[in-house]
């Protein structure tokens, strides 16, 4: 039986259930037999993964901004959840630029409410928070960033989620102790693609949005390395790290990095000529020598040991097959749109699949 069975029957609450890793996790935890609430503000556009799939069904879908602390004490305490998973944020680089009070206010106050309102709680609950792989002090080294590096990014959207890790970090050491009803843990994770993203400027939803329209990408900085990974890959980690909260009280306090293997860095341009070979009619043009932007960081790697040591978790994809599952998401939802919540659900049986033949035991 499969660890993440342990999610059956029990009640799971996701903020950011509307975004991209949020519509996926709980199209997942639903799978599992999870009684799922979702916590989120109004989408600002119709084509999301959490729409177009039908996510909705079955879940509790709450409107509301983290940043409202009443609202928020409300219903943590009125659905008395067995499972937290924190994930709504302001999570684009470049618009933090344009708003950084926003950003910090919603990356920085909207995680310390959700501390405080996991203080209220009296019975056992097991909460993950997500920040991100940029909340480090990013000095493009060659070197994957351990959980003990320091933290704080030169942008606003990175400082503001080294600024969270050390509110929860605080947090924990004045409120929870290893006694308590209440775990907590943070997951650092990012630069995930897969399908049903259409943020403004990322890379994947950029190409997908003007191919499919048959227009040419723009490439800021198409020299810029990431460490890509399906958004499936860290959603497994995350699912991972809560039952492992349970079983484990020595990692309560904790932060954990999700990500691929060092090797499967690759550039912008190699991740654009890879989905390429998937989609038909693709034309893209490198603009960074005109492009005048605000800073991003052009080399980012994570050390992801601690997980494979305390929580046996590792990465299960490749490159090839995480543009491959990307592209063919995109693709059916361009061409049945209807039938796309049948492509989310085969995915994630993909996914489980891909683990137990890579021995991991939670997918046994």
């Amino acid at each position: 039986m499969s660890t993440f069975n342990q999610f059956n029957g029990t009640k799971v609450l996701i903020t950011g259930h509307t975004g991209f890793k949020g519509a996926w996790l709980s199209a997942w935890l639903k799978k599992l037999g999870a009684e799922v609430i979702g916590i989120a503000l109004e989408e600002l556009n119709d084509l999301s993964h959490f729409n177009v799939a039908s996510i909705a069904t079955g879940m509790k879908d709450y409107r509301l901004d983290i940043r409202d602390q009443k609202s928020l004490n409300k219903i943590i305490l009125d659905e008395k959840p067995d499972f937290i998973f924190h994930l709504a944020a302001q999570a684009l680089v470049r618009k933090s630029y344009d708003d950084p009070v926003d950003t910090w206010s919603t990356n920085v106050m909207g995680t310390l409410n959700i501390l405080e309102s996991l203080r209220l709680i009296d019975k056992n609950c097991y909460a993950v928070i997500i920040t991100s792989d940029k909340c480090y002090d990013n000095v493009e080294w060659v070197w994957g960033y351990k959980e003990t590096d320091a933290l704080g990014g030169p942008d606003p959207y990175s400082a503001s989620k080294g600024a969270a890790e050390l509110v929860i970090r605080s947090h924990i050491k004045s409120f929870f102790s290893n006694e308590g009803k209440v775990r907590i843990a943070s997951a650092r994770a990012g630069n995930v693609i897969g399908g049903g993203d259409w943020s403004q400027d990322r890379i994947i939803p950029d190409c997908v949005k003007a191919w499919s329209e048959g227009k040419t990408v723009k490439l800021r900085k198409p020299h810029a390395t990431r460490p890509w990974q399906h958004v499936l890959e860290p959603l497994s980690g995350y699912l991972r790290l809560a039952i492992e909260l349970i079983k484990q009280p020595a990692i309560h306090g904790e932060a954990f990095n999700f990500g691929p293997p060092a090797k499967q860095n690759q550039s912008v341009i190699e991740l654009v000529e890879a989905m390429a070979l998937h989609w038909n009619q693709v034309k893209w043009e490198d603009i960074s020598s005109t492009e005048n932007g605000p800073y991003e960081s052009g080399l980012l790697k994570l050390n992801c040991d601690k997980a494979l040591s305390l929580l046996n978790w590792n990465a299960v994809m490749g490159f090839e097959d995480t543009v491959r599952m990307t592209a063919k998401w995109y693709s059916d939802f361009y061409n049945n749109p209807n039938d796309i919540a049948k492509t989310t659900d085969e995915q994630i049986e993909e996914y489980i699949n891909l683990a137990l033949l890579g021995g991991l035991d939670w997918a046994q």
